[in-house]
């Protein structure tokens, strides 16, 4: 008999382990992909950290990265073509346009590389949109319903001389909402959302006028009362419907702007598959019900079926989605600077 002892054993097995590493080649364990992205903070970025994006992680067996760090195009611009800081940009309708003329996005995304693609509106992949627009939200004019207004009907009604310094606009260089609008003044007032002749004499006639750079200073100024009638998305005055606050909103007559909210992906990301995997997850009409609830954004996909309290004021029939007005961002952005100019003489004046 052999007498084996602990030591015998441990040298045994060590000289095992050296025979095996030098007869056996070696296995690198494959990494679990990491997806960069861009998303919103607030109760958006709550719920899609606290539960859309695990839910992602899992089916994919990948790890997201979330930047929440507004702005996000400068840091885009600054990242190599070739190693983009993000694999898929989520931003507004105006941004995707900076970033797609400037090569960081692509310009469109089809049903081929993101299926559900095919249960869009079609406003979702107009020719207005770089990108998917995953969801919208319908800009229109919000109001105070306790002092003794009459319910505005039509978008010309923000200009009654009795709402002089107290109805509320945005910086037009920095908000998106305000360019919206001054191109809209255009159509009302002139030949089209081009006709700027038209739009710049008609902002005249809104002052004096309250300026907030976003949106959520605007929904402070309506909830203090500081403004009565206000330039504002529907989801910014529905986020508090049962609340008890003396605020709601209308869809003017002629029709509300859409607000879109767009996923695009960069050329050079390494994850590309991944990149379109992601839109299509977030176009899935289970998500896109769980973040409309969640937030008050009217959802994409056709196919997704909202509770009696939403499906009531998002839009999201064909009827309700025909109201919806676009904007041409790609037109306006390449005359940014010039309106800018005129604006502030406006505003100055």
């Amino acid at each position: 008999m052999v007498r084996v002892t602990r030591r015998s054993l441990l040298r045994s097995a060590m000289a095992g382990a050296a025979a095996g590493s030098l007869g056996a080649p070696w296995v690198a364990r494959a990494q679990a992909a990491t997806l960069k992205i861009t998303t919103w903070g607030g109760k958006w970025g709550e719920v899609m950290k606290g539960q859309v994006l695990p839910a992602f992680e899992q089916e994919h067996k990948c790890k997201v990265e979330v930047d929440q760090a507004f702005p996000y195009l400068p840091k885009l611009q600054a990242s190599p073509r070739n190693t983009p800081i993000y694999d898929v940009l989520h931003a507004n309708s105006n941004e995707q346009w900076r970033a797609a003329v400037d090569g960081l996005v692509l310009e469109k995304i089809t049903a081929k590389e993101v299926p559900n693609i095919k249960h869009v509106y079609p406003y979702a992949v107009s020719d207005k949109i770089a990108g998917v627009s995953i969801f919208t939200s319908a800009i229109g004019l919000g109001y105070r319903t306790d002092k003794g207004l009459t319910p505005p009907k039509s978008w010309k009604d923000l200009a009654d001389a009795k709402l002089a310094g107290q109805r509320g606009g945005y910086q037009i260089p920095v908000n998106s909402l305000g360019q919206a609008h001054l191109l809209l003044l255009g159509q009302l007032y002139g030949k089209g959302m081009t006709d700027l002749d038209a739009a710049y004499k008609a902002l005249e006639q809104l002052k004096p006028m309250k300026l907030v750079d976003f949106t959520g200073q605007m929904e402070k100024m309506l909830l203090q009362g500081e403004v009565v009638v206000a330039v504002i998305h529907d989801s910014g005055i529905y986020r508090y419907d049962g609340q008890n606050q003396p605020i709601d909103f209308v869809a003017p007559a002629e029709g509300v702007l859409s607000l879109e909210q767009v996923l695009n992906v960069t050329p050079g990301t390494k994850v590309k598959e991944l990149a379109f995997a992601y839109i299509d997850y977030m176009l899935r009409a289970d998500i896109q019900k769980q973040l409309a609830e969640a937030v008050w954004y009217s959802p994409s996909n056709k196919d997704a079926k909202l509770d009696p309290r939403y499906d009531a004021k998002l839009y999201n029939t064909p009827e309700k989605v025909a109201k919806l007005i676009q904007v041409d961002w790609k037109w306006y952005n390449e005359r940014k600077d010039e309106i800018d100019a005129r604006v502030a003489r406006i505003m100055r004046g």
